[in-house]
């Protein structure tokens, strides 16, 4: 492990590194998330393998990783499982409670330092909370979201909210409003300029 820390962690800092054992296509391999550094990473933390919501938001994010990586992003699913039952669960049909192969690493933080250092680690229960976290190409954390145990996330959002950070870092004087999707209007953060948004709303 490198450049984990306990704290605060926020938007608009650097995301922790760390260095960890993930199943890739059906095999063990060491992964730095330094390695994505020129993507952008969606990683996100669920609480167990072979529980009840955990697979549903793992394999939606699967069935539509090629549009995540239309928008050169990586995804990487974290729990404090083993490797083991990370692979024994990716070998399970989904039919059977299991998730099948999937588009994407899933890591393990078996010594739950990476959830530590995500600050998403329920002491009491021993597992992640489902925390999210959109990562740039610089490595800096531009959102996160943190959801209790008992409901998941949403594969929609996470991509539009994917969408409109990529907008404004590639259009720095433009800002999205809510609910922004590609296509719509911007406005331009002045408050002369901006009545032409609200002009037109």
């Amino acid at each position: 492990m490198s450049n984990l820390t306990q704290g605060c962690l926020r938007v608009g800092q650097q995301a922790p590194d760390f260095s960890a054992t993930a199943v890739v296509d059906q095999e063990f391999k060491t992964i730095k998330l330094s390695d994505y550094r020129g993507q952008y990473v969606v990683l996100f933390f669920y609480p167990l393998d072979f529980t009840f919501v955990c697979p549903t938001e793992i394999t939606a994010f699967s069935d539509r990783a090629n549009e995540f990586k239309a928008l050169g992003t990586e995804i990487l699913g974290v729990s404090v499982d083993s490797e083991f039952s990370h692979l024994a669960w990716i070998q399970t049909d989904r039919k059977s409670g299991g998730i099948g192969d999937l588009n994407y690493p899933l890591v393990s933080d078996i010594k739950k330092e990476i959830s530590i250092a995500y600050n998403v680690l329920d002491p009491d229960a021993g597992v992640a909370l489902r925390g999210l976290f959109i990562i740039d190409k610089d490595g800096v954390i531009q959102h996160s979201t943190i959801n209790n145990l008992s409901f998941g996330r949403s594969v929609d959002e996470t991509l539009r909210t994917l969408q409109a950070i990529q907008y404004v870092q590639s259009h720095p004087d433009e800002v999205c409003p809510a609910g922004w999707q590609p296509g719509d209007k911007t406005m331009v953060p002045d408050p002369i300029k901006a009545k032409v948004f609200f002009a037109a709303v």
